[in-house]
């Protein structure tokens, strides 16, 4: 049974950085300016109870605070100048921090429905915050619900600030200065650099009072968690590729991009190690298929044909995927991979509902792969031109009844923190940015090129998919 959303707040304060702040005001990009009418994102991880929850609120206050004075943006503010531009001003004003109990609420009780329960939206505030309000809200919120059995800490952060890229990075550094870690390797600094295409002279002109959410927030929607092993994973590769004998070497080069993935949640990033660890392998694999198709693509392309199949589409009718892309390894020269702010373009890949249906799973891939692999430098200069040409924000949402976005990423080091009492159980969002046909992938808590993929869709549509076996084969139960 779905758990009571009822909880009770012990207390709220600010936290602010343990040092001052002596950051300049940052340039809202191309890519942030858009995010100005989205929610904020709101993501946290579900852990095993600490065994003195006061305590841990104490210790988490103070990690927080030492962890702002790297990520000096997260504890300002929104302001707009004179002439219209949209800036970051690191003036320390803080953050909010929220403790909050729901002990009525056990840990089985978040994980074992077979859809999200409602009272997860709960574990996190300020529900339907629009991002521009940071000019006036905090842009981060922390708040920490303990459960009978478990802990909960959620974060609400202003999506005009950052992507998931920028998010993990400063969750993963609150992590490791909560568990001691005084140390935080370089690699791991965020990069504040306001000198690339992405800072645009163009104006973003605004409504009075800011934009709104350009989607129903008030829509019936049905939420559930989708998990895929790595065999399921590469079964569906396999298919996609027309090869089910490629198994065992696609297997090889997951676990390769797997010891990757300690390294960077991007495959432009450290680009010689993976090329020589690619090199290795192919000495040893046949040469692959002229389009390969990524693990990744193949279940994009699966979700697409079954989500086309349950909403019944006119085979004329046109259906969109969208997927947000990194832009920080497309740009030459390229961004710092942990450049702070966002750095993501939204690649539709567009084909009629007769065709996802009748074609294959490569088809419908092979579709996908075409428009990831054409996003270079030219493709997100074209991108930042013709936003540049008409200053807009960002319209999300299913317009047409035919769309699904695809957010998040299962490269995202989702599980890479700990807190000093264990990894997480889960990772979850709130009621943020959702609407029907949104889409995010997160990676499977067991690794290993393991995907778990939080789908939202209209409930009539949810019931077919759950009943689809094409899709419905390769979940885990």
């Amino acid at each position: 049974m779905p758990c009571a959303p009822s909880l009770a707040v012990i207390s709220k304060s600010t936290v602010v950085p343990d040092r001052k702040s002596t950051m300049e005001d940052l340039k809202l990009s191309v890519s942030d300016l858009p995010m100005l009418s989205c929610h904020y994102i709101q993501k946290g991880c579900l852990f095993t109870r600490h065994s003195c929850v006061d305590s841990l609120v104490s210790l988490l206050k103070d990690s927080l605070s030492q962890t702002l004075s790297h990520f000096p943006p997260l504890a300002g503010r929104l302001k707009t100048d004179s002439d219209g531009y949209v800036y970051i001003t690191c003036n320390d004003a803080g953050v909010e921090f929220i403790h909050a109990t729901a002990t009525h609420i056990f840990v089985r009780d978040v994980l074992s429905p077979v859809h999200v329960p409602e009272c997860v939206k709960s574990f996190f505030t300020y529900d339907r915050t629009v991002s521009y309000s940071g000019h006036h809200n905090p842009i981060l919120a922390v708040q920490v619900t303990e459960l009978a059995d478990g802990v909960f800490i959620g974060c609400s952060v202003n999506h005009s600030v950052t992507d998931g890229t920028s998010f993990w990075n400063f969750f993963n550094t609150f992590a490791e200065l909560t568990r001691g870690i005084k140390k935080i390797l370089k690699v791991d600094q965020p990069d504040f650099s306001r000198n690339s295409v992405l800072i645009s002279p163009a104006v973003l002109k605004l409504p009075h009072g800011g934009p709104t959410v350009s989607f129903n927030e008030n829509e019936p929607l049905s939420e559930r968690i989708f998990s895929f092993s790595r065999e399921a994973i590469l079964k569906m590769k396999a298919k996609a590729n027309n090869n089910t004998n490629n198994i065992k070497k696609w297997s090889n080069l997951d676990n390769s991009f797997e010891i990757m993935g300690k390294q960077s949640n991007d495959p432009y990033h450290n680009g010689k190690i993976m090329n020589a660890i690619l090199e290795t392998l192919f000495k040893n694999v046949s040469k692959p298929q002229e389009t390969e198709i990524s693990s990744f693509q193949a279940l994009c392309a699966l979700l697409w044909r079954a989500v086309t199949r349950g909403r019944k589409l006119n085979p004329e009718k046109t259906t969109t995927f969208r997927m947000a892309v990194n832009c920080r390894g497309r740009l030459n020269p390229n961004l710092d991979p942990f450049y702070f702010g966002n750095a993501i373009q939204s690649i539709p890949t567009q084909a009629l509902a007769g065709d996802v249906l009748s074609r294959d799973l490569r088809w419908c891939a092979e579709q996908l792969n075409k428009n990831v692999k054409a996003h270079n430098d030219t493709t997100v200069r074209r991108f930042v031109h013709d936003w540049e040409e008409n200053p807009r924000c960002f319209p999300l949402g299913n317009f047409d009844g035919a769309s699904m976005t695809m957010g998040s990423s299962p490269r995202f080091p989702m599980y890479d923190n700990d807190f000093g009492w264990g990894r997480p159980l889960a990772v979850r969002s709130g009621g943020a940015n959702k609407f029907d046909g949104k889409i995010s992938a997160f990676p499977g808590r067991e690794g290993g090129g393991s995907v778990d993929l939080e789908v939202v869709l209209a409930p009539e549509t949810m019931a077919m998919i759950e009943c689809d076996y094409e899709f419905m084969q390769y979940v885990s139960s």
